[in-house]
């Protein structure tokens, strides 16, 4: 099978071609396995953090890839739960361990045993994958195939995001960064909450202009002060300046949800800006955001087709990994980014 794949941690500064096309043996299903030919992989923030050592991927070589869209071909061993030819996804969460106390509260996004798609075991960015059947979802017939694969990361890790903030209805939602994972989540909070006001924080004009067509009442730069003070906030981005910023714009009691697997360390020095009458007093909080559980991956399959949230994309060749990813690092962006494989 024809695959993308990484060979060793890089500086995307100075190699452009971090991922290398090549030709692996094809999978074979084991235990309670799919064999998935995979027909779509969303492009993840993530996959910056694996290729450039944030979180890197535990063995080399490594297929990323964690929004997986695909056939089932074949069920190995003990597997039954899917038919061959059934429509699936693959999720950031590839396994856990399903005893401990985190899995049995359906919490098995902080399992110690966590493995993730694209990291820890072969991801998307192939033509074909295995995956245990439990860690496959369904995907409803309304989405296309690239559609799909962003609501599997961006989607789903917004929806848990969005959860974690306690927004009300009535309140202010701040969304610092407008990708993949932010534009689903205006899109969610139309949805659910639509007397909730969203307000924007981005660096670029054309993702300011973005947010306000989907229905932002305000969008403005990482440092601009909104007209309104927010009861929460989502922070998407990979650096430190926009937490900072984002406390400063929360009000007594409001929540700054961090999503995000690493930052980087290449604006570390604005935490020193970090004032803590202005910033953390008035029992502000800060929480994070750790991977995804089945159950959020799930339940947002779900509503995504209730609503629906068809994502906005970019379709690329899978080939074409590397300039995809580039696009994303130098923040151009319009929705998600998608390749297309099968």
């Amino acid at each position: 099978m024809k695959a993308m794949v990484l060979n060793e941690i890089c500086d995307l500064s100075k190699n452009k071609h971090p991922l290398q096309l090549k030709d692996l043996p094809k999978p074979v299903p084991g235990e309670k396995e799919l064999l998935i030919k995979v027909s779509a992989c969303g492009v993840c923030h993530t996959e910056l953090d694996e290729i450039e050592g944030r979180t890197p991927p535990s063995k080399f070589p490594m297929v990323l890839g964690h929004q997986v869209v695909g056939r089932v071909e074949e069920a190995g061993p003990g597997a039954g739960r899917h038919e061959t030819g059934d429509r699936v996804g693959v999720a950031w969460i590839f396994s856990a361990c399903g005893h401990c106390d985190f899995c049995r509260q359906e919490e098995e996004n902080v399992c110690e045993s966590f493995k993730a798609t694209g990291r820890d075991a072969f991801g998307g960015y192939a033509e074909y994958m295995t995956v245990l059947e439990d860690f496959a979802y369904n995907i409803p017939d309304i989405f296309s195939d690239s559609q799909a694969a962003p609501l599997l990361c961006a989607g789903a890790i917004g929806y848990r995001s969005l959860r974690l903030t306690n927004i009300k209805d009535g309140q202010n939602l701040g969304l610092t960064g407008f990708g993949a994972s932010a534009h689903l989540v205006l899109k969610m909070v139309n949805y659910k909450h639509s007397d909730v006001k969203v307000f924007v924080f981005a660096r670029s004009e054309r993702e300011r202009d973005f947010a306000r067509e989907l229905g932002a009442v305000w969008a403005g730069n990482t440092e601009d002060k909104p007209p309104e003070k927010l009861d929460g906030i989502i922070d998407t981005t990979p650096v430190w300046k926009p937490v900072v910023e984002a406390l400063n714009h929360l009000k007594p009691g409001g929540r700054l949800v961090i999503n995000a697997i690493r930052k980087e360390d290449k604006d570390k020095d604005y935490l020193l800006k970090l004032n803590y009458h202005e910033h953390l007093w008035m029992e502000k909080e800060v929480k994070s955001v750790a991977n995804v559980a089945r159950k959020d991956v799930s339940e947002f399959i779900q509503l995504a087709a209730q609503i629906p949230i068809l994502p906005e994309i970019e379709e690329y060749p899978l080939e074409s990994a590397n300039k995809a990813l580039l696009e994303l690092k130098e923040r151009k962006i319009r929705g998600a980014k998608v390749l297309m494989i099968g």
